[in-house]
């Protein structure tokens, strides 16, 4: 890695765009969840430059994002968004980038909003030709939709296995959740999948989309056997390469503080951006 490399620096601007691609993200897949759903329950509300989003019972598309780049919500408006949570038996869980106006943290904690947990947005900036790095006996290919279950397998095993370092996550989601999540996010958000083999056994896997010149690394996880050995390095490159190709001038990645994936990412050349607050009013 290149000890000289100025770190990537995030003003509001950037920091803005990043907010509202993760917003078209989040909402295009509560799309997809509620046309999936024989029920009416579900809704996309735009709140203040963000949305928030009600996809069904225990998604983790459940929540407000991208608030904080379009003025302060009203208080009417936030009314309206608590009423629909509260509808669907639902707590409101809010991700404030601590980029955001600093007025709608002061707002929400004045209508009971409780402080759950953090993460971190980390940034690289892309340039064009970009190689991808792959270990010995590790191959990186797309994902199809036939092996979207073997997929799902090793993602959910990963999941399941976290790495013992940083800050626990404050939820957790059943399988069956987060493959519905995935279908989707990957049918309606443009998101891709790519799958990792060691020695030709799916090892990893890992997603991402690419929208505004900005590339979001949505997940990847490592089988347990398979960890140590290079895989979700290959995935990273192989990610940061395809998006490079497709134009993208930044890549960004969402961590738990202090984990071993942002430990990863930071070796791999990634930046902290910014932390997003998660604050969370409960019905």
């Amino acid at each position: 890695m290149n000890t000289d490399r100025l770190p990537l620096f995030c003003g509001t601007a950037l920091a803005e765009r990043i907010e509202r691609v993760e917003a078209q993200l989040i909402a295009k897949g509560s799309e997809a969840a509620r046309g999936r759903r024989a029920d009416t329950a579900g809704f996309v509300i735009p709140l203040a430059g963000g949305v928030a989003s009600f996809a069904e019972e225990g998604s983790p598309l459940n929540k407000v994002v991208g608030l904080g780049f379009g003025g302060v919500p009203s208080a009417a408006a936030l009314d309206e968004v608590e009423r629909a949570f509260r509808a669907c038996g639902s707590p409101v869980q809010i991700e404030l980038a601590h980029l955001a106006d600093p007025a709608i943290g002061a707002l929400l904690t004045e209508r009971g909003y409780r402080l759950a947990s953090f993460e971190n947005v980390l940034g690289q900036t892309l340039g064009g030709g970009r190689e991808c790095v792959t270990p010995t006996g590790v191959e990186v290919r797309p994902s199809d939709d036939d092996e979207f279950e073997p997929w799902l397998d090793v993602v959910a095993e990963g999941f399941a296995h976290p790495d013992a370092q940083g800050v626990p996550s404050h939820e957790e989601f059943p399988r069956e959740v987060i493959a519905r999540a995935v279908r989707d996010l990957t049918a309606a958000a443009g998101v891709m999948r790519c799958v990792a083999l060691r020695d030709g056994v799916i090892a990893g896997g890992a997603s991402f989309r690419m929208a505004e010149g900005v590339a979001q690394l949505t997940g990847a996880a490592t089988a347990p056997a398979h960890r140590r050995r290079g895989v979700q390095t290959a995935l990273l490159s192989a990610r940061l390469a395809h998006a490079a190709a497709a134009g993208c001038d930044v890549a960004v990645i969402t961590t738990q503080p202090g984990s071993k994936s942002q430990e990863n990412a930071q070796r791999q050349g990634f930046d902290l951006l910014y932390a997003r607050a998660i604050l969370v009013k409960q019905p």
